[in-house]
């Protein structure tokens, strides 16, 4: 088994190596096992809606990164508190869609390490004393399997909850729901000697107790470090994939959106038909004023991408003042997006 410890603190650019470690390096039959952590971001599953699974205020706000891994699952927040693991290996070593084998080899460490009640539960989860602290996923092509998954070590709990979070009576889609689930920071349950230990050294001691060495010196001719060619085409798949708006965005399922907010003004009751990120219909009801048929706004919008940078360029550009008076241009852009 040979590892890679990535130094980006990109999620999109952690992807795209994990990408191209997997499709283009040749590493014959010995696996390859990836350690990577990041700055705050969400990631949503292959299949999901992305507009669905955040909170796209908060997400704006706190610029917390949103990309689409390959794989599908579930969205999942991450920030520098979170340790990412993922085992490459040929297709044919292990069943597709069978965590617990890609995932043993952690939780054995874990157990060593004090977390002794980790197990691997239901579909592709790893619970403590029965809270999630680890999701995984999978992915395959041409002859190889990658498994990712997350280790909550000290995340912030609290952003968790908010970034993923949307109004039920937001969006009615099509799109594959999170499952949210109880969960909990990982620290806490491991041996006194660890309670304070950082995301950096925690990586370390999974990647020595995976090898079984005491020094990481002991298996220098086992690390992969990657090179500036390799950095080259990673850089193509990060703008190819997780840098790119159609990939993050234009690939979530139709859905039908209502956004409605009563202002000083009138109510404004916006419905949205939205595919593949793209505003297909939009109409305007409520019981606002404005001298124009609110039609001619909404033909404007139509064809735009639904994203708040776009809409508010569109609605600044045209003016909204003759169709919906007295409600500002930027308030109406943040109730549509």
């Amino acid at each position: 088994m040979r590892y890679v410890s990535m130094t980006s603190r990109n999620i999109g650019m952690n992807l795209a190596t994990e990408q191209y470690l997997m499709n283009d390096k040749d590493f014959g039959r010995e696996p390859l096992v990836l350690f990577y952590y990041e700055e705050p971001c969400i990631i949503v599953g292959r299949n999901q809606n992305t507009l669905e699974e955040i909170n796209q205020d908060y997400v704006r706000e706190h610029n917390i990164k949103v990309t689409r891994r390959l794989s599908g699952g579930g969205a999942v927040y991450q920030d520098l508190g979170n340790l990412c693991f993922s085992f490459v290996v040929p297709s044919d070593s292990e069943e597709f869609g069978d965590f617990k084998s890609f995932t043993k080899p952690i939780v054995d460490v874990l157990h060593k390490m004090g977390a002794t009640t980790a197990e691997v539960s239901g579909r592709n989860d790893i619970l403590v004393d029965g809270k999630k602290f680890s999701g995984n996923a999978m992915y395959s092509r041409n002859g190889k399997t990658f498994s990712h998954g997350t280790l909550m070590l000290n995340v912030d709990l609290n952003v968790v909850a908010d970034a993923l979070h949307v109004a039920k009576d937001k969006i009615a889609s099509k799109g594959i729901k999170s499952v949210r689930s109880r969960v909990t920071n990982l620290r806490p349950f491991l041996d006194k000697k660890y309670q304070n230990i950082d995301v950096p050294t925690f990586r370390d001691a999974l990647i020595k107790g995976l090898f079984h060495v005491d020094s990481l010196d002991e298996i220098k001719e086992k690390q992969y470090e990657i090179t500036p060619e390799d950095q080259k085409k990673i850089n193509e798949i990060y703008e190819q994939y997780y840098n790119n708006w159609d990939w993050v965005y234009g690939k979530s399922p139709e859905f039908t959106l209502k956004r409605r907010k009563h202002f000083d003004m009138g109510t404004i009751d916006a419905r949205l038909d939205v595919k593949d990120g793209v505003i297909k219909n939009i109409k305007f009801y409520g019981d606002f004023f404005g001298p124009e048929d609110v039609s001619a706004l909404a033909d404007k919008l139509q064809g735009v991408k639904y994203d708040h940078d776009v809409i508010a360029k569109v609605l600044n550009e045209n003016g909204t003042q003759q169709y919906i008076t007295g409600i500002p241009t930027d308030q109406i852009t943040d109730l549509l997006a």
